[in-house]
């Protein structure tokens, strides 16, 4: 880093602490005693008012917080913010008010002609593969904030799943009866009958939300059913702030530890596949709350929950992995895949 980049960069860190030491400066910047104190004179000529503190506890402090310069970047750090800019152009929802047209306007006027020209030719040899969004969702914006600011929300959410009361009924109905392929037909016959699409209320403070596969996801706390559930926003038909007081542990869970707030229901089927190594190179790609990798006697076991109502969705799921995995347990799980296949025979 040159010394004028550097001095830019150390402006702004002192201007964030106030008070500072030798060694803050040496680690943040690894630089040597001897530098750092060069750096300090310099900022001092440029104006910080910098003032010295003796005895033990002593150090540097600056008497007032400083107006700092624009920030500035390098060509190679512009190529980066451009490229990066890049990921939201395949949304056509954002919690933000802005869009990818806007930003990216803003950001080529602030170019010079040699930049933007360069710009377009790297565009010639790199490329980023987006998902496209498939559907729209409307209250983003209120959902970020909520989840921001810790605020307890009302959503009216299209739930296209069977109640877990509805569907245990058929799944207790099928566990008592071999799994041969009329008791599986009639399985699913009745599980259409009770999969019915219907709109819930639901009292919700958001934690967090993330994009996949061309869907924005909210990872969410239910108030009522005091349990961790994530929502598909493009299915939240209205959303509303209310007064009701949060949930404090939750502002303290980092996002990548919001898995450990999930728990399966009462209700919930357990299932074991053996898995290969490509098969586990998968499941780092797309994986969800309630599934886990476990290693068994030199093996590796792909092993978690489904509710009754999701056979459907888990069937689906494992099939994409194809022979990469064999079901271990449960028995109707392993016909239900075997139906699934079946059923693709007589479309071919």
């Amino acid at each position: 880093m040159k010394k004028t980049e550097r001095l830019h960069h150390m402006l702004r860190f002192i201007n964030h602490k106030q008070h500072f030491t030798l060694p803050d400066l040496m680690q943040e910047f690894q630089i040597s005693k001897r530098t750092a104190l060069r750096d300090i004179a310099s900022l001092e000529e440029m104006g910080a008012p910098i003032y010295v503190e003796y005895g033990r506890y002593g150090g540097y402090r600056l008497l007032q917080q400083m107006q700092l310069p624009p920030i500035s970047f390098n060509t190679d750090e512009l190529y980066a913010l451009y490229f990066a800019m890049q990921a939201l152009r395949s949304f056509t929802s954002l919690p933000f008010r802005t869009t990818f047209e806007s930003v990216h306007k803003k950001f080529m006027a602030a170019l010079s002609d040699r930049q933007q020209e360069n710009i377009h030719n790297i565009q010639q040899r790199v490329a980023f593969k987006h998902t496209e969004q498939i559907k729209d969702s409307d209250h983003l914006e209120l959902l970020l904030n909520a989840a921001v600011q810790q605020i307890v929300i009302q959503i009216t959410y299209h739930d296209k799943n069977r109640s877990a009361a509805e569907q245990s009924k058929v799944t207790v109905s099928i566990e008592n009866k071999e799994p041969t392929k009329e008791n599986l037909e009639d399985y699913h016959d009745q599980s259409e009958a009770v999969s019915k699409t219907k709109t819930s209320t639901r009292i919700i403070q958001p934690i967090a939300l993330y994009s996949i596969k061309g869907y924005w996801y909210c990872q969410s706390y239910d108030l009522k059913k005091k349990a961790y559930r994530v929502f598909r926003c493009d299915r939240i038909i209205s959303a509303v702030l209310t007064h009701i007081e949060p949930v404090s542990h939750l502002a303290e869970i980092q996002s990548e530890h919001l898995q450990s707030l999930w728990k399966p229901s009462e209700q919930a089927i357990s299932f074991q596949c053996r898995i290969s190594e490509a098969g586990m190179e998968q499941f780092q790609q797309n994986h969800y709350p309630s599934m886990r990798l476990e290693e068994q006697d030199g093996f590796y076991l792909l092993v978690g929950t489904y509710e009754p109502h999701e056979l459907e969705f888990i069937v689906s799921y494992l099939a994409g992995y194809g022979t990469s995995i064999k079901i271990v347990e449960p028995e109707m799980l392993k016909e239900s895949l075997r139906q699934y296949y079946l059923n693709l025979l007589e479309c071919i």
